[in-house]
């Protein structure tokens, strides 16, 4: 356990910070199952949209540094590929 004050405040401030990003990724994955749901569904317009809706959430995770932004191209470049073989 951390005995400075400074230690004991980097601490809180790391756990505010986790509490965050959590909850970041775990809105990313949130809209990541949305685009997959639609294209397992087979529903073209719904999973176009729910790709749109996606893919600034994704730019928003590299942005906020809780994902790289090498994941996130990786990601949008199946997910897009996934929606465009439906067509």
């Amino acid at each position: 356990m951390a005995h400075h004050k400074s230690a004991k405040k980097r601490i809180r401030r790391n756990d505010r910070r986790a509490a965050i990003n959590r909850a970041r990724i775990s809105r990313i994955r949130t809209y990541v199952k949305n685009v997959e749901l639609a294209v397992a569904s087979g529903d073209k317009d719904a999973a176009r949209t729910a790709l749109k809706a996606a893919q600034p959430e994704l730019h928003r995770g590299v942005t906020k540094g809780v994902l790289h932004k090498n994941t996130v191209a990786r990601k949008l470049s199946r997910l897009s590929a996934r929606v465009k073989a439906l067509a």
